[in-house]
């Protein structure tokens, strides 16, 4: 399936430099940055700077290199933090795709969320603890 990749997006303009923001890390084919609007103590995004818009999208289009960086960036990220679970208490990664998965910006990015606790994963109500 063809992806269209928006490059108004925020990601896109952040990645052009037109917007600011606060680099936690930067690789040549990714970038970590906080959130301008947090939802937990810590909250870092991690994009990579291909034109991709969904994780399934990454991971059939991007290259090996891409795939690699990607992955050890948010690794990184994770350790830099020091949410670890060998050195802290831990942290939640979270990829949004399409309308059901609430993706807000057509650019795929990973949340690292971390510094409290963040309670169940999901709540569906209706639905057991399955």
């Amino acid at each position: 399936m063809p992806y269209a990749y928006d490059d108004q997006n925020i990601f896109a303009k952040i990645l052009r430099g037109e917007i600011p923001n606060k680099t936690v890390m930067e690789t040549e084919h990714s970038l970590a940055f906080h959130d301008i609007a947090p939802q937990a103590p810590q909250h870092v995004l991690v994009i990579p700077k291909g034109a991709y818009v969904t994780f399934d999208h990454f991971a059939a289009e991007a290259t090996e290199a891409e795939i690699t960086d990607y992955i050890r960036t948010i690794g990184e990220v994770a350790r830099r933090m020091g949410v670890t679970p060998d050195a802290g208490d831990g942290y939640r990664m979270l990829s949004n795709a399409g309308q059901d998965g609430h993706q807000e910006v057509p650019h795929l990015h990973v949340h690292i969320f971390a510094g409290s606790f963040l309670g169940r994963m999901i709540d569906v109500p209706g639905h057991g603890d399955g």
